[in-house]
């Protein structure tokens, strides 16, 4: 049995304009940076075994600060990288609206199919991220692990996980909130959701 806490990284500065950040590195607000002290502040007493991240600095900045507080290293993996949003990177839906209505309309019908021009096939996106977390589950057969990495990603992991189809994760799970704790549990080939969206204090 192996427990993942996964947390979405810190807000961001785009997060205002709720613009789709993808691959771009964006940095995080003030609140984000506190949203990390506060992840690592919790850290600091829980038991946990692991701490994985995203290579974008929004994950790695959001999870040093638990690293440090258990005294581990900080593991980076690529395969936890956020969507490739292609040419909807960086942008609003208002102005994807502008740029590619018809394009968009089909995305918000089923993100799967029909994604983001020029991005990333969400299926394949939660596959490498779903290797990710089987590996180190093998790794750490009894563990409790921190996972930071990003909102789009980590929907299409619980899905995966839970044996929701993936053109659902915008329904299902409309929100990750930043800095909040949703705790998956494999056991035995069997993912269970403990909690979703739970505050760190």
């Amino acid at each position: 049995m192996t427990d993942f806490v996964l947390v979405r990284h810190g807000e961001t500065v785009w997060h205002a304009d709720n613009r789709y950040a993808g691959r771009t590195d964006v940095p995080l607000t003030a609140l984000g940076r506190r949203q990390a002290a506060e992840l690592g502040e919790w850290a600091a007493g829980q038991h946990l075994d692991a701490v994985l991240c995203s290579p974008l600095s929004r994950s790695r900045l959001t999870a040093e600060p638990a690293a440090n507080a258990l005294g581990m290293p900080l593991w980076v993996d690529e395969r936890l990288y956020e969507v490739d949003f292609g040419r909807g990177d960086g942008l609003t839906r208002a102005e994807m609206a502008e740029v590619f209505p018809d394009a968009l309309a089909a995305f918000l019908d089923d993100p799967v199919t029909h994604h983001l021009p020029g991005g990333e096939d969400p299926a394949a996106a939660a596959e490498r991220a779903v290797a990710c977390l089987e590996e180190t589950a093998l790794k750490l057969p009894d563990g409790r692990v921190l996972v930071v990495a990003h909102s789009t990603l980590l929907r299409l992991v619980l899905c995966r996980f839970l044996g929701i189809p993936l053109a659902r994760y915008r329904r299902v799970f409309p929100r990750l909130h930043n800095g909040a704790l949703t705790e998956l549990r494999l056991r035995d080939g069997q993912a269970s959701l403990l909690r979703f969206n739970a505050p760190v204090h």
